[in-house]
C-alpha cells in the first residue's frame, strides 16, 4: 500500500513520502495495476470536487482554498497581531488501484479538481460550499451532497445520487444493463438522459413537482395511485402510493427518480 501524507500551503508545500509533484498545488498518485480499473473515495465537509476521466495511468490531484483570502489583511485585537494560517491538509492512500483521499480539514473551503483513468469508479462527497462535478468517467458512481448540485456529464455505467439542496443533472452515454440507479433530492430539479435504447423499469415521485420524459414509457396502472389497507388491533389504517412505475423499452433494473420540491425530466439523449 502507498501511503502519501501532505501538509500543504497555498504557497508552498512539503512532499513527506515519495510522489511525483507536477507543479505547485498538484500531485499525481501511481496506480498499483494502471491498466486495470480502479476506485476513487473522497469526502469533505466544505468544499467542491471534480472529477474528469483522460487517458492517463495516474490520479492526478489538484487543490486549492476556495475562500476568499483574508489572511493578507493585519488583523489586530488587543494589541496583538493575528498570525494566520493558510495550510491545506489532506492524505492519500493507494492499494490495488483504489485511491482514497482523506483527512481534509473540516475547517477550510477546499477544491479538488482530480483527473483520473476513464474506467474509475467513485465515491465522493460533500457537505457545504460546492458542487459535485464528474465527466467523461465510466463505472460505478456514489455521489453525495448536502447543499450543492451534481452534475454528471458524458459518463458511462451507473450512478446513485443524492443532494438536499441542488439540482441533479445527469448525460449517460451508456448505462450498466444489470445495475440499478437512483436520483434523489429535496429542493431542487432531477434531469437524466439516457441512450434511446436503454431498458429500464422508472419509480418516480415529485410531491410538489412535475414529471416529463420523451420516452415511450409503460406505465404501471394498478401499481401507480394504488391504496394499500391493513387493519391491526383494531386500527385501521389506509395509504395512497403516489408513485409512479413505468416500463422503458421492456424494463430492466429500477431506476429511482424522487424529489421533494422539483421536477423530475427522464430524456432521450
Amino acid at each position: 500500500m502507498k501511503s502519501i501524507k501532505y501538509n500543504l500551503s497555498i504557497l508552498s508545500f512539503i512532499l513527506v513520502f515519495s510522489v511525483s509533484a507536477l507543479a505547485q498545488n498538484q500531485i499525481a498518485v501511481p496506480l498499483s495495476n494502471p491498466d486495470q480499473p480502479g476506485k476513487l473515495k473522497i469526502g469533505v465537509v466544505r468544499g467542491s470536487i471534480s472529477v474528469t476521466g483522460y487517458d492517463g495511468k495516474e490520479v492526478i490531484i489538484r487543490y486549492g482554498n476556495e475562500e476568499e483570502d483574508e489572511t493578507d489583511r493585519e488583523v489586530t485585537k488587543n494589541g496583538l497581531r493575528r498570525i494566520s494560517n493558510k495550510g491545506i491538509g489532506f492524505e492519500a492512500r493507494e492499494e490495488d488501484n483504489e485511491v482514497e483521499i482523506g483527512g481534509v480539514s473540516p475547517m477550510r473551503n477546499t477544491s479538488f479538481k482530480i483527473s483520473v483513468p476513464r474506467n474509475f469508479s467513485l465515491e465522493l462527497s460533500t457537505v457545504n460550499g460546492g458542487d459535485i462535478i464528474v465527466e467523461n468517467v465510466n463505472g460505478e458512481m456514489e455521489i453525495q451532497n448536502v447543499n450543492g448540485e451534481i452534475t454528471l456529464t458524458n459518463v458511462s455505467g451507473s450512478a446513485v445520487a443524492n443532494t438536499v439542496n441542488g439540482n441533479i443533472k445527469a448525460y449517460f452515454n451508456s448505462v450498466d444493463p444489470n445495475k440499478p440507479m437512483a436520483f434523489s433530492n429535496l429542493n431542487g430539479d432531477i434531469d437524466v438522459s439516457f441512450p434511446a435504447n436503454a431498458k429500464l423499469t422508472a419509480k418516480m415521485k415529485s410531491e410538489w413537482g412535475e414529471m416529463y420524459t420523451d420516452f415511450d414509457m409503460d406505465i404501471n396502472r394498478q401499481e401507480s395511485g394504488k391504496i394499500d389497507a391493513t387493519s391491526d388491533s383494531g386500527t385501521y389504517q389506509v395509504s395512497v402510493n403516489n408513485w409512479i412505475y413505468g416500463k422503458i423499452n421492456g424494463g430492466g433494473p429500477e431506476y429511482l427518480f424522487k424529489s421533494m420540491r422539483g421536477d423530475i425530466y427522464v430524456r432521450k439523449k
